[in-house]
């Protein structure tokens, strides 16, 4: 069988190192094209080596001189930027990884859909901001969109039970982060280092953030009504502080398929790298004796009002959904760093995307400047709550 070639952009992340695990288990399967990586450009020339990629970009210009003395002797090019990103995402690759943080993975995530690649989709900020544009380029090209983030793969692989016309309801399931049992009082002190410490994913400290806010499953609520289209009315989310049940999607006879496994992210990697066939993974098998229970709970919206925030930007629609997008990002930030209050991150959403109204997106360009807008306003409503 012919090698499956990969690009992987972000490969220095959790999702591009869970990725390149895998690839590194099945080398008979899969060669490398191309990883891509932020700033660590040692880190991205140490994987670049291992796994025999043609090409190495780093997206800071400022480290390119480090990527290329790293591969030094290696025969792999180096290149850096945000143009060398875009053209890298155009190179000859069956399957790509996009796992850039952020909304710095549009362009790339949008060349590779516009080339008609198969596009294994674990970077949400993409398609909550741009998520017309994004779906509109696949269709246009014929590109395979495959969604890595497991409560979206879970849904994904429900629905080979069934049509998504014959949906009544999807569920996107959520742990309920850190702070789950936490009262708003409680809420008011906890600091970053308690926020990242997530009960049962690995992750990086901004999704793991966002889980704690349960902004990311606002987030995965907008994808969700991109990828798998019934109307948001049909969307609901579901707190189950165990994280075996991914997803669940009920059909109009009410039958209703979950998706069940432990919570490791190479899973539904897995599934998208070796899509429509399956491979093995390392990952422990669900025992659900060992569990024992599975619980459940309605998000509460008062103490977790990301959730509410999203769900407004998603049927307000427009340029609502890059604003929340960059305002959450910029308030993030601002937490890591400890200049804010864990609860203030809702609050300079909220401000933002009732002080800044733009005409809805035509285009890519449209996007980045509202992007870059809602960031200077969050930015000036940071200034404030820090004065």
């Amino acid at each position: 069988m012919k090698k499956r070639r990969i690009s992987i952009f972000g490969a220095t992340g959790s999702v591009g190192q869970s990725t390149l695990d895998l690839i590194g288990r099945n080398p008979e399967s899969y060669e490398i094209v191309a990883l891509t990586a932020n700033r660590d450009a040692e880190a991205l020339a140490s994987a670049a080596r291992a796994h025999g990629a043609r090409l190495a970009v780093i997206a800071d210009e400022s480290r390119y001189t480090a990527l290329k003395d790293a591969l030094s002797g290696s025969g792999i090019e180096a290149a850096a930027g945000e143009q060398a990103l875009v053209e890298a995402a155009r190179l000859e690759a069956d399957w790509t990884m996009a796992a850039i943080v952020g909304c710095a993975g549009l362009r790339p995530t949008l060349a590779a859909l516009q080339q008609g690649r198969t596009v294994a989709l674990a970077n949400k900020e993409s398609l909550v901001s741009a998520g017309v544009l994004m779906m509109d380029a696949a269709k246009a090209s014929g590109a395979i969109l495959l969604p890595v983030d497991s409560e979206h793969n879970a849904i994904f692989q429900c629905l080979s039970g069934g049509r998504i016309e014959e949906v009544r309801r999807i569920t996107l399931t959520a742990s309920g982060g850190p702070f789950r049992t936490f009262t708003r009082e409680e809420m008011r002190s906890v600091t970053p280092a308690q926020a990242v410490r997530h009960p049962n994913w690995s992750m990086g400290a901004k999704i793991s953030i966002d889980s704690a806010t349960m902004m990311n499953k606002g987030l995965e609520l907008i994808e969700a009504h991109h990828l798998f289209p019934v109307g948001l009315d049909r969307l609901s989310i579901l707190v189950h502080p165990q994280s075996v049940i991914h997803s669940l999607v009920e059909f109009r006879d009410h039958s209703t398929l979950a998706q069940l496994g432990s919570p490791d992210m190479r899973i539904p990697i897995a599934h998208a790298l070796a899509w429509p066939e399956r491979i093995g993974t390392p990952c422990a098998p669900l025992d659900l004796v060992s569990i024992g229970r599975l619980d459940f709970e309605a998000p509460d919206e008062e103490r977790f009002p990301a959730i509410r925030l999203a769900r407004d930007a998603a049927e307000a629609d427009g340029a609502c959904p890059a604003i929340l997008n960059a305002a959450n990002e910029v308030a993030v930030e601002a937490f890591l760093q400890e200049k804010i209050g864990f609860l203030e991150i809702a609050t300079i959403v909220a401000e933002t995307l009732g002080r800044y109204s733009p005409a809805r997106p035509k285009g890519v360009e449209d996007i980045f400047m509202i992007d870059h807008e809602a960031r200077r306003m969050a930015a000036m409503i940071l200034e404030k709550v820090l004065n």
